[in-house]
This record gives C-alpha cells, sequence and structure tokens, in this order.
C-alpha cells in the first residue's frame, strides 16, 4: 500500500513536472521569436536608414511594432510558464505560454514581411 502511493506520488510530480516543461518549452519558443522580431526590426531600419522615404519608414515602424508585440507575447509566456512552475493551473498556464509563443511567431512573421517591404521600398527609391 505504502509503495503504491510512493508510485502514485512519483507519477504526479513527473506529470507536473511534464506540464511545467511544456510552458517553458513556449516560453522559450516565443522569446526566441521577440529576438527574430527585433532583428528584422533592426533590418528594416536600416534599410529605412539607407533610404530615406516614407515608405521604408513605414514599413520599419511596422516592423517594430511588430518586434515590441512579440516581446509583449514572449513576456506573458514567461508569466504563464512561471505560473505553470509555481503549482498554480499548470494546463491553464501551459496553454497561455503555448498561446503567447503563437503569438510571437505571428509577431516575428509581420515584422519580417514588413522588413522585407522595407528592402523592396529602398530598390524602388534607389531605381528612380
Amino acid at each position: 500500500m505504502n509503495f503504491t502511493r510512493t508510485l502514485l506520488a512519483s507519477a504526479l510530480v513527473a506529470l507536473l513536472a511534464a506540464c511545467s516543461n511544456g510552458a517553458q518549452d513556449s516560453a522559450q519558443d516565443a522569446q526566441k521569436s521577440a529576438s527574430d522580431a527585433q532583428q528584422q526590426a533592426d533590418k528594416a531600419q536600416q534599410a529605412a536608414d539607407q533610404s530615406a522615404n516614407a515608405a521604408t519608414s513605414q514599413a520599419a515602424d511596422q516592423a517594430q511594432q511588430s518586434a515590441d508585440q512579440a516581446k509583449d507575447a514572449a513576456a506573458q509566456a514567461s508569466q504563464a510558464a512561471s505560473a505553470s512552475t509555481a503549482g498554480g493551473a499548470s494546463e491553464a498556464a501551459k496553454d497561455a505560454a503555448s498561446n503567447a509563443a503563437d503569438q510571437a511567431d505571428k509577431s516575428a512573421d509581420q515584422a519580417k514581411d514588413a522588413a522585407s517591404n522595407a528592402d523592396s521600398a529602398k530598390d524602388d527609391s534607389t531605381k528612380k
């Protein structure tokens, strides 16, 4: 009987650890996406600096906004992961971290698109 309780307790601890690891993984994914978004925003800003026109500046601003959104989502994912490891509602925290990671990834894609738009606008301005 005592062995069964110990075994069940160990299984519960392993399950909780697995749930919190999922939240931590999501938070790390979100942070990577935020970093990628910031790199794209920097790239867009460089393009804007190289050709001072409204289209590149606007694209750079959009890239920076997307990067900021990705950073916010990464922060939310980290908070959710922390709540998960603190023993809160781990499934809800894991879901929140996963959702925030998805949002950070979408924001990174938006930043990449905006950086590409800035490059295109820079190329267009140099052709004129």
